[in-house]
C-alpha cells in the first residue's frame, strides 16, 4: 500500500513559525512533525510515501532525502502553483495506482490504520462499488474551523459541511485529515487545477451517488492539528506527557559535525 502526505500548504495561520519552515517541519516532542507521520506509516508496513511539497519544499526534501534514513522510499511531487488537496493526488494519479492512504501534513495522530482499512474493505464490498473513499472522524471542539460530517448509522457520509458558521453546526465530529482512497475516485478530478477534497470533491462524488464512509476514532486514539498556536502547544504537550520513542538510527545516516561530543551508551 502507498501513502500520499499533504505538505505544500502554506501555514499562514502560523506564519510567524512558518515564513522558512514548512508546517509540517515544526518540531513536535523534539522531531519535526513529519519524522512522526511518516514513523507512524511506516509503523502500519507503508514504506511507498509521495509528499506534494510547495512552500519551503527544500526544507523537506533537504531533511528526508530518498526516505532510506527513515526506513522508506519517498516520492516527491512540487507544485510550483498550488493544486488543493485532491488536486495533489490527481498529479500523482500514476504513484497511486492502488488503495492508498491520504494524511494531512499538519496531522499528529495515533490512529490505528489497520482498522479504518479494514472499515473501507468491507464498506466498498457491502456497497457494492470500485472505488470509494473511507475518512477517521474525531470530535472536536471548535466545529466552526473544522470539515463537519453528517454520519448514518451504517456509518455513510450523508453530507460534508466545511467550517460552517455556528448557527448551522449540527455534529462534533469531523475530518481528521486521514482518508484511504481508491485510486478510481481520482477519475472526476480535474488534472492540473485547484481541486479540494473537502470542497469539491467529496460534494462531486456524493452528487454522482458514489457512497463516502465515516468512522469515529476510537476512545484511546487522537488526533491533533497543530495548524493553530493552540493545536499546536496541545500537540507538544501530549508528547511530552506521552514520549514516542524514536525509531533506532542506521549508523551510515548518522552526521557529526565538527566540536561534537559523543557520550555513552553508543547502542
Amino acid at each position: 500500500m502507498k501513502a500520499l502526505i499533504l505538505a505544500a500548504g502554506k501555514g499562514t495561520r502560523m506564519k510567524h513559525l512558518t515564513a522558512n519552515c514548512p508546517k509540517p517541519m515544526l518540531p513536535v516532542g523534539g522531531r519535526p512533525l513529519l519524522d512522526h507521520t511518516v514513523a507512524w506509516l511506516r509503523g502500519h508496513g507503508i514504506t511507498d510515501i509521495a509528499m506534494n511539497l510547495h512552500h519551503a519544499g527544500n526544507v523537506i526534501v533537504d531533511h528526508f532525502g530518498t526516505g532510506d534514513a527513515h526506513g522508506v522510499h519517498i516520492t516527491y511531487s512540487h507544485e510550483p502553483q498550488l493544486l488543493g488537496t485532491a488536486g495533489a493526488a490527481k498529479k500523482l494519479d500514476a504513484f497511486l495506482d492502488e488503495t492508498f492512504v491520504v494524511v494531512y501534513g499538519d496531522v499528529l495522530t495515533n490512529v490505528d490504520l489497520n482498522r479504518l482499512l479494514d472499515f473501507h474493505t468491507r464498506q466498498r464490498v457491502e456497497a457494492g462499488v470500485a472505488a470509494t473513499i473511507s475518512l477517521a472522524l474525531y470530535r472536536v471542539p471548535n466545529p466552526t474551523e473544522c470539515g463537519l460530517v453528517d454520519l448514518s448509522s451504517d456509518g455513510r457520509v450523508q453530507r460534508f459541511v466545511e467550517k460552517p458558521p455556528a448557527h448551522l453546526v449540527f455534529t462534533e465530529l469531523a475530518n481528521a485529515g486521514i482518508l484511504v482512497c481508491d485510486p478510481g475516485v481520482l477519475e472526476v478530478v480535474p488534472r492540473g487545477r485547484f481541486f479540494d477534497f473537502a470542497h469539491d470533491l467529496f460534494p462531486l462524488l456524493m452528487l454522482y451517488g458514489v457512497p463516502l464512509f465515516g468512522q469515529p476514532i476510537a476512545d484511546d486514539e487522537y488526533v491533533i492539528d497543530i495548524g493553530t498556536a493552540a493545536g499546536y502547544e496541545r500537540a507538544n504537550t501530549r508528547l511530552a506527557a506521552h514520549p514516542v520513542t524514536a525509531p533506532a538510527v542506521t549508523p551510515a545516516y548518522v552526521d557529526l559535525y565538527r566540536g561534537a561530543t559523543l557520550q555513552p551508551p553508543l547502542g
